[in-house]
């Protein structure tokens, strides 16, 4: 049974008569049966649909009583990190330096893929040691820096990187398509290769929520990660707190240190 047939079949008054509050108790009875938000919207959107129908199609005098509000809030994922065992695999396994290289570009730089398709050999200064993402996410250009590993990972890469009259960095080393810049589907071809050969669950976007894991993990201010990621909203920044278990852990015990040096409740009642 569809969904809209669905509805029609437990709502006990005429199409014509559905009011919001009916919809309100719609939306109980499918949460009472156990069904994720998403399947929710889902049934809504049917139900809204239907009503615009009527009213658009059918001419009928209706006021839909489906509200955009009624919308059931999803639960956000938490991102997805490494660890270390991932990521000594995911690098024991990669056959090219151009291959080590983009990785370790989303990995220590926190890029994104499209960013790392679209650099230009000219956005790239080793002499000091950065890196500049020109019209990013949100139109935003940032500075984003190189830690030693992606230095010795770049070098290797740029000695072996065939000449080429584009001016990008990374390029297709075989086929029709040879030393011709790599797209953003090939950067994610790659990752999918070594995903499946090493049996790991990765993703390009999984590297880069590994750096600002680890960047938090190791004391980093939350401004300066969303600075590097180039977040517009701290808001945005802040969800890798929630999986950034070690650094709760350390400030935990930190500050009750200093809270039971202040109190010591337990010490004084014994």
């Amino acid at each position: 049974m569809t969904s809209l047939g669905q509805f029609l079949r437990w709502v006990d008054v005429p199409i014509e008569e559905v009011t919001a509050r009916i919809i309100v108790h719609y939306i109980e009875f499918l949460m009472a049966r156990g069904l994720r938000p998403k399947t929710i919207n889902c049934y809504l959107e049917r139900i809204r649909q239907f009503y615009h129908y009527l009213i658009q199609e059918e001419g009928l005098e209706l006021v839909n009583p489906v509200k955009r509000g009624y919308g059931q809030r999803m639960s956000i994922p938490l991102p997805k990190h490494l660890t270390e065992e991932d990521l000594y695999a995911l690098f024991k396994a990669c056959k090219t330096s151009r291959d080590r290289a983009m990785f370790m570009l989303m990995l220590r730089c926190g890029l994104r893929v499209g960013e790392v398709a679209d650099l230009s050999l000219g956005e790239i200064d080793l002499r000091r040691r950065r890196l500049l993402i020109h019209d990013g996410k949100g139109r935003k250009d940032r500075i984003v820096y190189l830690s030693d590993d992606v230095l010795l990972a770049l070098d290797d890469y740029f000695t072996m990187r065939p000449e080429s009259t584009t001016a990008k960095v990374f390029l297709v080393e075989k086929g029709s398509y040879r030393n011709q810049p790599l797209s953003v589907r090939g950067i994610q071809k790659r990752i999918e290769y070594y995903a499946q050969k090493t049996g790991l669950r990765i993703s390009c976007h999984s590297l880069r929520h590994t750096m600002a894991t680890q960047m938090l993990n190791a004391d980093a201010e939350l401004v300066t990660i969303q600075d590097l990621l180039g977040h517009r909203w701290i808001t945005t920044t802040q969800r890798y707190c929630r999986i950034s278990n070690r650094k709760v852990q350390r400030d935990y015990y930190k500050a009750m240190e200093v809270v039971m040096q202040r109190t010591g409740y337990y010490q004084s009642a014994h």
